[in-house]
Formats: structure tokens, C-alpha cells, sequence
């Protein structure tokens, strides 16, 4: 063999054990993301209710004056109604100018009026409609609520978190058999925070007179959830 055949046929070799070479297989895995939400329901043992006063006067310190004295007396009648001073918090206390407009002229101010509003937490939920009529009949001229909740809301809460994660991993199980694949592994878990729906408080004013009669307040079920998100490596 002539030095130039031997040559020849060394890159013949060569070349063959280039295309024998498997390509090169991705590094980057198949991952999978599953969103899910676990939801759970419970009897409410909470109930939020506000109670506002509304005052108008021709000065500030006249609307303030005369709104202190009607949301103490508010405050001093649920007090006596059995609503602890924990479950007793003002949420808002605004004062602001009132003006008459009238076409092509300037406002002219006409007065002041105060709100003062009250958030209150009942604990015995029987006493719901009593509370309202209790605020109704003491003057408060502003209600908001029922808003129905759980006190010790974790139990249920974990409850919906087991929920979540087993509905993303059947979930996730579902995508990987209709891929032709399997689950290998899962890469991570987050939680996009808990949730605690509820009937929204409803403002309703409300004159100064004593009802009738308490009106009925059912409590129903409140629903917690969690939103769960989890990612899954695939083979």
C-alpha cells in the first residue's frame, strides 16, 4: 500500500467514526406546571358588623361635637349588648367641607359632616340581628355587614392545602400519560396565599328608630382555599 492509499483510507476511518457518534442528547429537562386550588367549607363562628354615625353641622367642631356624642353612646350601648373592648375598633373617622354648586359660580361652603365608623366583632352569632337593631335604636345612622368568618381558620386551611396538592399531582399525572411520559420528580411547591371569601358587608343607612323587629341573619358556610402552583420534572 502506497503511503497516498494509506492516507485515503485513514480519513475513510475517520469520517466513519465521526457519523457513528450519537448525537448529543438536551440537557434541559421536561418540566410541567400545574396550578390547583384547594378549597374547604366551615360554619362561620365570627361575625364582623360596622356601625357608623353621620353628623352635619354648619361648623366642624359642631359636626364633631355632636358625632362624638352619638358614637359614644354607640359604643357604650354594644358595649352593654355584650361586645368586648378587643372586638370594639374604629375603622374610620373622616371629616369633610360640604359646598352647594350651582352653574357658572364659584362652590359656596354650607357645612361640615363627620363620619365615625365602628368595626364590631360578634362571637355568638344568634345575636346578630340583635346587635343590628341594638345600632339601629342608639343612633348609628350607617351598617355594614354581616361579614361571616372563622376564628381558628389554620385546621381548615391545611385541610385545603392537602386538597390542593393532591388535585395538581392528579392533574400533573394526567398530562404525563397523555405525553407518552411519567412523573420523575417534583421540583418545587409554592403557595399563592390563602384565601377566605365571604359575604361582602353591605352599607345601608339606616334612621335612628328602633326596629321592630331584629331581622334575621343566617350564617351559612364560608368557603377557605389555597392556591397551590407545582412543578414537575418528566421522563
Amino acid at each position: 500500500m502506497t503511503i497516498r492509499t494509506a492516507l485515503a483510507a485513514t480519513a475513510l476511518l475517520t469520517a466513519g467514526a465521526a457519523l457513528a457518534e450519537p448525537a448529543p442528547v438536551s440537557s434541559t429537562p421536561t418540566t410541567l406546571t400545574v396550578a390547583a386550588e384547594g378549597r374547604v367549607t366551615r360554619a362561620p363562628d365570627i361575625a364582623e358588623v360596622s356601625g357608623g354615625v353621620v353628623t352635619s353641622a354648619s361648623t366642624a367642631a359642631a359636626a364633631m361635637a355632636e358625632n362624638t356624642v352619638r358614637m359614644n353612646a354607640v359604643v357604650a350601648a354594644v358595649k352593654k349588648a355584650g361586645i368586648a373592648d378587643r372586638d370594639i375598633q374604629t375603622t374610620g373617622l373622616n371629616l369633610q367641607p360640604q359646598y352647594r354648586y350651582a352653574d357658572n359660580q364659584p362652590p359656596v361652603l354650607t357645612g361640615y359632616q363627620v363620619t365615625n365608623t365602628v368595626s364590631l366583632r360578634l362571637r355568638k352569632l344568634v345575636e346578630a340581628g340583635r346587635l343590628l337593631d341594638t345600632l339601629v335604636g342608639v343612633g348609628a345612622n350607617q351598617i355594614g355587614g354581616p361579614n361571616f368568618s372563622v376564628d381558628a381558620a389554620d385546621e381548615a386551611l391545611d385541610e385545603a392545602r392537602v386538597a390542593a396538592v393532591k388535585m395538581a399531582r392528579t392533574r400533573a399525572q394526567l398530562y404525563a400519560q397523555a405525553a407518552g411520559l411519567r412523573i420523575k420528580r417534583i421540583v418545587s411547591i409554592s403557595e399563592s396565599g390563602a384565601i377566605e371569601p365571604g359575604p361582602r358587608p353591605m352599607m345601608v343607612m339606616a334612621r335612628a328608630v328602633r326596629m321592630e323587629a331584629a331581622p334575621m341573619v343566617a350564617p351559612g358556610e364560608v368557603a377557605l382555599g389555597v392556591n397551590v402552583t407545582m412543578v414537575f420534572e418528566l421522563e
